[in-house]
């Protein structure tokens, strides 16, 4: 029996859905090479990515994806033999430490746990003990889409001051840029990495790395620079040293909507809007895990994302939920990765999703928890109803009400 339609809804932590708006700005002629109106997109795209990333430094755009812009900042910051510091919260900081270390860069790991976010005592500790400041950059991110864990770039920052230590803050927002609050000035970032693909609503394919002052001094000696990823290179005037040859023009295209889409909205709306359907997709799982075989993730609640909830479900189930959501709803759940692969599914909640998008995943999964006989509380979807309404009720503007007069009427007497 099947309940779907062609069309599926895609609540992976990405590739996320691509509003149509931005399918149909993709969809049109190539243009000019040359013409300055491309320039023109090009600069424009730059600029408003930088108020995302909330910095004054400046923005680079690489035709690859997340893993690309990661090569993109070390190979920019670094020398062949330099050590970073990896700190580890899930699959992807480590990730970007295989990188460094197949560049030619010693990797050192402050060791973490998947439930839980970076110590950022512990970071402090680790760049004391350096009293020769052999690690040359810190490597974190924000958002880990492989735990669903949330680390604290500010106290990590306050970390490395309090160690007095001169490293590099490099932060990976690829699955936080536009989903949560980052400010890469306010917390003195170095470097941050980002892509497409997710909370900013496009497809695959573009990478960007934002670099402030420190950074781009830093780069002037860099050894590991190549023509592709080099920044001195790419800040030359011409249009194809932006991207060091051709421009991607139907993705910048794509971007340019995004983005419109993004400042129509408003950030500060974008990231209250993610941050109620995430608590609400969290409120939902809370009740399923009080039957026991469902647990969110992350532990600490503080520390959990709202671009992507990662849920423990033992992989008797966690397959046959998958394939009853995908198959007979036409649901897609994101698989867990890593050391939860096989155990569990992610919800991404990031981009172009909306509370009915929410809703009727949380009631496609309660409705396959119920058909599969998964053990699980009663009431999850009712439970994530419940918190939207009291978030989005209307109060009654008293103060705008005309108060009813207690005076009586007189009337005019006739022929007055």
């Amino acid at each position: 029996m099947s309940l779907r339609t062609s069309r599926e809804i895609v609540v992976t932590p990405g590739p996320t859905m691509i509003p149509d708006e931005v399918l149909g700005a993709m969809h049109r002629p190539t243009v000019d090479l040359y013409s300055e109106s491309l320039h023109e997109v090009t600069l424009s795209c730059l600029e408003d990515l930088r108020s995302i990333f909330r910095t004054s430094g400046d923005v680079y755009i690489y035709p690859a994806n997340g893993h690309g812009a990661w090569e993109g900042a070390l190979s920019n910051t670094l020398s062949r033999g330099e050590t970073v510091l990896v700190l580890e919260s899930g699959q992807f900081a480590k990730g970007w430490g295989e990188m460094a270390r197949m560049l030619g860069l010693q990797v050192e790991t402050l060791p973490g746990h998947w439930r839980r976010a970076v110590n950022p005592d512990q970071v402090r500790d680790k760049l004391k003990a350096d009293k020769g400041h052999k690690i040359k950059a810190v490597l974190v991110v924000q958002v880990d889409t492989a735990s669903g864990v949330r680390n604290d770039i500010a106290a990590i920052r306050g970390a490395i001051d309090a160690a007095s230590h001169p490293a590099l803050l490099m932060v990976d927002v690829i699955a936080s840029l536009a989903a949560i609050p980052f400010e890469m000035d306010a917390w003195r970032v170095d470097v941050a990495v980002g892509a497409s693909q997710k909370a900013l609503m496009m497809t695959p394919g573009l990478g960007f790395v934002a670099a402030n002052a420190r950074a781009k001094a830093v780069n002037r000696t860099a050894g590991l620079r190549t023509l592709y990823w080099d920044w001195q290179f790419r800040d030359g005037t011409e249009h194809y040293k932006k991207y060091c040859g051709t421009c991607p023009e139907h993705l910048v295209f794509g971007l340019r909507k995004s983005l419109d889409l993004i400042k129509a909205e408003g950030l500060d709306a974008v990231h209250h809007r993610h941050h109620l359907l995430a608590e609400a997709t969290r409120r939902a799982v809370a009740v399923w895990a009080e039957g026991g075989a469902l647990s969110l993730n992350a532990e600490m609640p503080s520390e959990r994302s709202d671009s992507v909830t990662v849920i423990r479900l033992e992989g008797k189930h966690a397959e046959r939920l998958m394939d009853f959501c995908r198959n007979v709803c036409g649901v897609v759940l994101g698989v867990n990765i890593g050391e939860l692969s096989g155990e569990g599914f992610r919800i991404g909640h990031m981009g172009d999703i909306t509370a009915a998008t929410i809703l009727g995943t949380l009631g496609v999964i309660e409705t396959a928890l119920g058909a599969l006989s998964v053990p699980h509380g009663q009431g999850g979807v009712g439970a994530a109803i419940d918190y939207l309404a009291r978030s989005t009720a209307r109060k009654p503007n008293v103060a705008a009400r005309k108060p009813r007069s207690t005076t009586k009427k007189i009337e005019a007497p006739v022929g007055a």
